[in-house]
């Protein structure tokens, strides 16, 4: 089995964008994600219609080459077995193509009886117990991240163990994922700068638990949109609001690119925002319904922190951010099967300077 992520060019790309409701369309993007050189189909999973176990399976068996990964699935909602056995399935059944992203979920795991608030130490163990049953043991367990008498998967132990890699943002998550993950997923929205000091955090507390640190891989989200119409515009500042919304996410975004955090209590005044509470504005509201609060936010911010404008000009902000550091970037915003003018940019931006050093985790 393959052991390290297939790479035809650092880039990725999330299927089933936005609203669809039609997992069926995964399998057509994942055709084209193929030919066009992806090197990661990414999963956002949402209850209804994005079920990481089918949506991956699927993928899995439409595609030989592009990796599988989820972008992320909260851990909190399946027991660690039944994680741990999807994960290993997927592993098994792409021949080791499978990433595995994990999150502490937000405040909507409270209507599933669950609490969104996740010590680190929860994320330390179930890591942990994640590991060690891919490995054939039998765990027992009471801690923070729950109460296991006798957690055990059927069969030999995984040969290839599946890269496990955690959504982080704030510096103490960051440095969690530096040291026990194999690597992380940065939010979109920031600018290749900001990447660069997240990049420092991981790594650095990668080599202070006396790690490797080019062994924990980075990948960075960046909205990506060529050639955007008004239509897409609008879109893109409604999904702006939507990342920026909810604090703390919205100050650590704005702090971390060297921005005033004065429009985001501009934002979350807006009359379609600020009844929300502690909801999330996208699990009410589609990104184009969120336009109008989506105007009060500088057009700077959109400009520095996406890849927008013509293919070549997306291909150029996309290489900032590789040359930041990231090892592999999650195009989001514009399917697999609508990003060939962008990656066919790419590859002419990279045929003419040196690819930035791709950094590859080495077989365990």
């Amino acid at each position: 089995m393959r052991t390290q992520p297939h790479a035809s060019i650092p880039l990725g790309s999330y299927v089933l964008p936005g609203g669809t409701t039609d997992p069926g369309h995964a399998i057509g993007q994942a055709h084209v994600a193929e030919r066009i050189g992806l090197s990661t189909l990414w999963i956002s999973e949402r209850l209804g219609h994005r079920d990481l176990g089918v949506v991956a399976g699927a993928l899995g068996q439409a595609t030989t080459k592009v990796n599988i990964g989820s972008a992320i699935t909260p851990f909190h909602i399946r027991h660690p077995t039944v994680l741990a056995s999807l994960a290993s399935t997927m592993q098994t059944l792409t021949k080791g193509r499978f990433l595995l992203g994990l999150g502490r979920g937000g405040p909507w795991l409270a209507g599933l009886g669950v609490s969104p608030s996740t010590p680190a130490q929860a994320v330390i163990d179930i890591a942990a117990i994640l590991r060690r049953l891919w490995a054939g043991g039998t765990v027992t367990y009471h801690g923070p991240a729950g109460r296991y008498p006798r957690l055990h998967l059927a069969g030999p132990p995984q040969a290839a163990p599946v890269p496990l890699l955690m959504a982080a943002l704030g510096p103490r998550s960051l440095a969690l994922a530096g040291q026990h993950f194999d690597g992380v997923i940065l939010p979109a929205f920031l600018t290749p700068q900001a990447v660069a000091q997240t990049i420092a955090t991981v790594r650095n507390a990668a080599s202070a638990a006396g790690r490797d640190p080019m062994t924990v891989r980075v990948y960075a989200t960046v909205i990506t949109i060529a050639d955007p119409t008004p239509r897409d515009h609008d879109i893109l500042a409604g999904r702006a609001v939507s990342y920026l919304q909810p604090p703390p996410h919205g100050e650590r975004i704005a702090r971390l690119n060297g921005w005033d955090t004065a429009p985001l209590a501009r934002i979350r005044a807006h009359p379609l925002l600020a009844d929300l509470g502690q909801t999330l504005a996208d699990e009410t509201y589609r990104p184009q319904e969120l336009a109008e609060p989506g105007r009060l936010l500088p057009d700077n911010w959109l400009t520095a922190s996406t890849a927008t404008g013509s293919p070549t000009a997306c291909a150029g902000q996309l290489a900032e951010y590789l040359d930041a550091g990231a090892d592999e970037l999650i195009l989001h915003g514009t399917p697999p099967d609508r990003l060939e003018p962008v990656t066919t940019a790419y590859h002419h931006t990279s045929a003419r300077s040196p690819l930035p050093a791709v950094h590859t985790r080495p077989p365990r």
